[in-house]
């Protein structure tokens, strides 16, 4: 089948004229009956590659979607653009299961999500058998891999469709995935015959940004306000507890953010994800349960408060900035506790000891990402075997970091953790290390006799915030070794290398104070559009007509439209529905629901400024 059928549903549906990257070729292919495997980098349009085949194909698409708190989105952006969607899941009555069950036998459905827990129960299959299956697309696929970060027990049956419907089309799709995590996924799904599609996972609209971390509350209130005022964002931290306290601690100052993590009730989380979803401006502080198959393509930040556990988990969770193609940020606090805490975590997993070295193995890549004084777009992209040049656009590119000869004072640590050990058989943490070196005379000092030691005093000539930059980057170069609860520092087999001299070390020169923002952000909402100053007024207008249509259908605003929508709109200033046919994103049902509403939008606005 070739592509100009679906060239004219992407057109008449969806509201775009051409396809980006292999889309098309990966629609041919699972539209004509072939198997797929896709690694796409969230935004770059996953959903399409088997929304526009089941359109094309006899029968139902059959969804496999990880979370059922978003089907109900999912659904809604579908029947938005007149597709015939729908979905099973627990929070139906037994009557609205019954009217999907029947719309599906009936053959009245393009389109069905379910849950994988639900699709892998025999009853599932038999009543699907009863109809007729378009395809399969599997979304979110690296959950069924245990290299991946959000593994999923109840995918691993889903290898087990191919055996039941052998001649169905399946589709695996993921934003992330190491060649690990992609052999795992071909293997367990049994998709060894499918074409492989891998797109560059390249986001060139993210600036990534990683800074030392100080405060990082009133780090993140300063990014905030300085960039992200009235913005939607996606805070990261590791525990609940974090999480509550970052958000009162916005809350209090300001910005409207809500606290999302397991510990909470379901009716309090639906209620936060629904106002994150259905509201501008909503800065969600969230453990990493929040996230996974969030749509909203207008989130302008997400923010890190605590080290991501692998380069994977950072890549996934930072995608879900800036799907709508404008400008984003990904920022991340990161200190010298953060290893430590990870080191531990790591060292109390329950897993066996090749579990424990593939948390390590992913970690020192994440260390690495944040050590590195090289662009960090290709640091990331080389983890997932592709290569790039430099991009210009992260804190390394826009201002490139010093760097220093450390040999010196990483020989004056590791001396003082060695002779402690030697000569008194004790271990302590970074703080008591760098008191010993600063020559602090402290009560805690004093009461060990670390005054006695040797090297008390020899390192006045670095700060403390200095000497915890030479600690943190030893633990990130695995030349020094944090264990226990207190993450008392020992040396690694790789110290004696740098002690005897046989080894240099190079660090990142500590910055002083936090450096100011890479980007200008005079006006947080121009940075962010990019449109022209005499636009501005439109755009707004328009996010506000927006805003009210969502609230009168009770749906989220990106249904609606999304920011690049009107924006393309208020740059265009339309005078008729002609006018409106072939801007993105605006297909024919969208153009007979608010065509008019849009026009009347730019014709108020033009009459107020005239």
């Amino acid at each position: 089948m070739g592509v100009t059928p679906a060239l004219e549903v992407l057109h008449r549906v969806f509201g775009y004229d051409e396809f980006r990257g292999e889309q098309a070729e990966i629609v041919e292919q699972v539209a004509s009956g072939g198997d797929a495997v896709v690694l796409m980098p969230t935004g770059g349009g996953k959903s399409l590659c088997y929304q526009i085949p089941a359109l094309l194909r006899e029968g139902t698409g059959i969804v496999v979607s990880p979370l059922i708190a978003l089907m109900q989105d999912q659904v809604d952006a579908l029947t938005a653009v007149g597709v015939q969607a729908a979905f099973l899941n627990s929070s139906q009555d037994a009557a609205e299961r019954e009217r999907v069950e029947r719309a599906y036998l009936d053959g009245q459905l393009d389109l069905l999500y379910v849950a994988p827990e639900r699709l892998s129960s025999e009853s599932t299959k038999r009543f699907l058998a009863n109809g007729k299956v378009a395809l399969f697309a599997i979304d979110e696929a690296h959950c069924v891999s245990q290299w991946g970060h959000d593994f999923r027990p109840d995918y691993l049956s889903l290898g087990d469709l191919v055996q039941r419907w052998p001649d169905v089309p399946r589709i695996a799709l993921t934003a992330t995935a190491t060649d690990a995590t992609h052999r795992e996924i071909t293997e367990r799904l049994h998709l060894e015959r499918a074409q492989h599609f891998v797109a560059s996972f390249d986001r060139p609209n993210i600036q990534y940004r990683i800074v030392p971390k100080n405060e990082p509350r009133k780090q993140l209130l300063d990014f905030i306000r300085r960039e992200g005022s009235g913005e939607a964002g996606i805070v990261y931290a590791l525990s609940r507890n974090t999480v509550e306290k970052t958000a009162e601690f916005l809350k209090q100052n300001g910005v409207d953010a809500m606290p999302y993590h397991a510990g909470l009730d379901q009716v309090t989380r639906a209620r936060t994800q629904a106002r994150f979803l259905r509201e501008d401006g909503v800065v969600i502080v969230a453990t990493i349960a929040f996230g996974m198959g969030i749509d909203k393509p207008d989130v302008r930040f997400v923010a890190h408060i605590d080290l991501p556990k692998s380069v994977e988990s950072y890549y996934q969770e930072t995608g879900r900035a800036g799907r709508d193609g404008l400008p984003s940020v990904a920022w991340l606090a990161y200190g010298l506790q953060d290893v430590v805490q990870q080191r531990r975590m790591i060292e109390q997993s329950p897993g066996d000891l090749s579990h424990r070295l593939k948390l390590q193995k992913h970690l020192d890549s994440m260390l690495a990402l944040c050590e590195t004084v090289d662009c960090r777009r290709q640091n990331l992209l080389r983890y997932f075997g592709q290569d790039a040049e430099p991009c210009g656009n992260c804190d390394t590119c826009i201002e490139k970091p010093e760097t220093w000869d450390g040999t010196i004072p990483a020989q004056k640590l590791l001396s003082t953790v060695v002779r402690l050990k030697r000569e008194r058989n004790q271990e302590f943490g970074a703080g008591q290390i760098v008191d010993i070196l600063r020559g602090k005379r402290t009560p805690r000092v004093e009461q060990f006799g670390h005054d006695q030691i040797a090297t008390f005093g020899i390192g006045q000539d670095l700060s403390d915030q200095q000497w915890r930059g030479v600690v943190r980057q030893l633990l990130a170069a695995d030349l020094l070794a944090a264990r226990g609860e207190y993450g008392t520092l020992v040396i690694t087999p790789a110290s004696a290398e740098v002690l005897s001299g046989n080894r240099t070390v190079r660090m990142r020169n500590e910055p002083l104070r936090q450096a100011s923002s890479g980007r200008s952000s005079s006006s947080s909402r121009r940075a962010v559009v990019d449109l022209a100053e005499a636009d501005i007024p439109l755009f707004e207008a328009l996010r506000a007509w927006r805003a009210a249509e969502a609230k009168e259908q009770g749906v989220p605003a990106y249904i609606v439209f999304g920011d690049a929508t009107l924006r393309a709109v208020a740059e265009l200033r339309p005078q008729s529905l002609a006018d409106l046919d072939g801007v993105s994103g605006i297909g024919e049902k969208k153009l007979a629901a608010y065509g008019e509403g849009l026009l009347s939008v730019v014709a108020e606005q033009a009459a107020a400024s005239a």
